[in-house]
């Protein structure tokens, strides 16, 4: 792995010890990144040994050698993906829950409402997953569809996961808001950011805060909020708005915003440093023609591509009720390789 290679040039340094502090941190990030490749390496050599059993044994079919084989196969493939998703979510911030933003393109009610259908795919990837989320901003539009949604994540690796999804998701379809039945494109971006907690330090004045309280919209159910108590930050400088209607309480509200644009503004910071703010912030793009990272085409015939790793799945339906790890653990693979 090319990051333990560049630890270990690191560690042989004659100043290494210098700084006993992050020495300390590459030492065990060593340690751990060896232990998940010794883990591999066993998981792997006993699924390629299960396999040589079921391949040269003439085991009949419902034999229960072949039964117990076959299970301990699935086993060992479990594991196996298990590591591999520890070896890919390495990162820093991999761990942490994640705030993800949808809004939609310009298109009026056929953007909205398909930046509500993207909405509906996250919650039922993330039931199936058994993360807990919550939805602290809810714009709905005049007609249908969403103007705009907020929603924090809470579960193993959830930025690590949802950081994927980041970038402008194409529709294609016949729309059901056309008369004529004519076929529309449709863009929406999806934004994601690790939900730092209160140990990150993110500076910020509060001259360059313009907030605001207004009466949430609510998005129904237990989201339905009826009272003067939602909260709107703008950053000035930068520009960032967040806002969070969630809470009955004001404080609340403000408490919660306040994280999320610290979260932001550390996103932007962090990735600063290493590309232009333009580039940084590819999402806030124009959400439209050649931005985007995935196509979902239902009409002139059925197919969801990832533009970034070529992957395709001609069963929309079950893309659009959440079986969407198959484009997430490709892009993180695929970005994976040369780290």
């Amino acid at each position: 792995m090319v990051e333990l290679k560049k630890l270990q040039d690191e560690a042989s340094s004659p100043d290494f010890w210098n700084d006993y502090e992050n020495a300390q941190k590459v030492t065990q990030r060593m340690s751990r990144l060896n232990e998940t490749i010794r883990s591999f390496d066993e998981a792997y050599e006993k699924l390629e040994n299960v396999k040589v059993a079921l391949d040269l044994l003439a085991i009949e079919e419902d034999s229960a050698l072949k039964v117990e084989l076959e299970q301990n196969l699935r086993k060992l493939q479990e594991i196996i993906d298990e590591i591999e998703e520890k070896v890919v979510l390495s990162d820093k911030y991999d761990s942490y829950p994640a705030v993800v933003t949808i809004h939609p393109g310009a298109g009026g009610t056929e953007s909205q409402d398909w930046a509500e259908m993207l909405l509906r795919m996250y919650l039922k990837w993330m039931d199936s997953k058994d993360f807990k989320y919550r939805i602290v901003d809810y714009q709905p539009a005049e007609e249908a569809g969403i103007k705009n949604v907020t929603f924090t994540v809470r579960g193993k690796n959830a930025y690590g996961l949802l950081k994927a999804e980041k970038g402008i998701h194409r529709l294609v379809r016949i729309s059901p808001f056309d008369a004529s039945k004519r076929r529309h494109t449709s863009f929406a971006s999806v934004d994601v950011v690790p939900l730092i907690d209160d140990d990150v330090e993110v500076e910020i004045n509060k001259e360059d805060l313009k907030i605001e309280t207004f009466r949430s919209s609510g998005a129904g159910g237990q989201h339905v909020n009826v009272t003067d108590s939602a909260v709107r930050i703008t950053h000035l400088p930068t520009g960032i708005v967040v806002s969070c209607q969630d809470e009955r309480s004001q404080i609340m509200n403000r408490q919660i915003a306040l994280q999320i644009l610290k979260s932001k503004l550390y996103e932007l910071k962090r990735r600063e440093k290493e590309k232009e703010i333009e580039k940084v912030r590819g999402e806030k793009r124009e959400i439209g023609w050649g931005n985007q990272i995935r196509s979902y085409i239902l009409q002139p015939y059925r197919l969801v591509k990832d533009h970034r790793t070529d992957i395709e799945v001609g069963d929309v339906d079950s893309v659009l009720n959440g079986d969407i790890d198959i484009f997430i653990r490709g892009y993180l693979e695929k970005n994976m390789i040369g780290k």
